[in-house]
């Protein structure tokens, strides 16, 4: 299945839909996809259960699939030719950090951002990962069985302030650098999340072109290695790297501005677009 969450004139995030071809089955569910995840079984099984008056699928009426879920992790460095732009060793173990949940945007959405706080503004295509049980201390082999479903990631940076600051948390984490959408595609879907082409396109032009099987650490790995260290809840995020391509390691670099059009394809899974916009 394909879900989504529909705006609403209230900021509601119950309204949810599933995508039947070209049209949406709206329904409404109590505290929206979160606790759709949270329910399991229950709540897949509501969502195609669903039968109400199909409307069109059109991506203004998207808002993001999933908001405020308790945490969202994300990997670097996760592609080795990515790792070699940057001049970096491969690493041996998963570089960790997180964008703060107030950084979700949706499919569609500007992202923006003030000129005189950052003027390095990077993109980053990347396959999310949707937690969907309580996970700890999970074995790799039983790991993809804690998988809700996978959506699109753009992992805008604000490369000034990630140099900078010498962490990376507020140069990844200003609001609206986190676009996710355009749905959550189940996990039923992707029985192996390493067998995806990705792609990062700017303005029509193809800038990163790779494929989930050149992850330094699979997908089962990172919930494996994750979870040994912390608990994983229903709805959690983890995005799982970029691959090379991305602007500040280009010559010469390559930073958004306003109007650009950033786009992420990710096979089987869909196609994320969101527009820059300086403020």
């Amino acid at each position: 299945m394909k879900l989504v969450t529909l705006k609403t004139n209230g900021g509601s995030v119950d309204r949810l839909g599933r995508v039947d071809g070209q049209t949406v089955i709206p329904f409404d569910y109590p505290g929206g996809m979160l606790n759709l995840i949270r329910a399991g079984q229950d709540g897949l099984a509501a969502a195609q259960a669903a039968a109400g008056p199909p409307q069109p699928y059109a991506e203004d009426n998207l808002a993001a699939p999933l908001v405020f879920p308790s945490k969202v992790i994300a990997i670097g460095k996760n592609y080795a030719d990515h790792a070699k732009e940057t001049n970096s060793d491969i690493p041996d173990r998963p570089i960790t950090f997180t964008k703060f949940t107030t950084s979700i945007t949706g499919p569609r959405a500007e992202v923006s951002w003030d000129p005189a706080l950052t003027t390095k503004v990077d993109y980053e295509a990347e396959l999310a990962v949707i937690i969907g049980k309580t996970a700890r201390n999970v074995p790799e082999s039983d790991a993809l069985d804690y998988v809700f479903g996978y959506t699109c990631a753009n992992d805008v940076s604000a490369r000034d302030l990630q140099f900078g600051d010498g962490q990376w948390v507020r140069g990844k984490s200003l609001d609206t650098f986190c676009p996710l959408g355009p749905w959550i595609v189940t996990a039923d879907e992707i029985p192996n999340p390493q067998t995806l082409d990705i792609r990062g396109i700017i303005n029509g032009q193809l800038m990163q072109h790779s494929h989930t099987s050149k992850m330094i650490f699979s997908v089962p790995y990172l919930i494996a290695f994750l979870s040994r260290a912390f608990t994983l809840l229903p709805g959690d995020i983890i995005l799982s790297g970029t691959p090379d391509g991305v602007g500040a390691f280009r010559e010469p670099p390559l930073f958004m501005k306003d109007g650009d059009e950033m786009v992420v394809e990710i096979e089987r899974v869909g196609r994320l677009v969101n527009t820059c916009r300086t403020k």
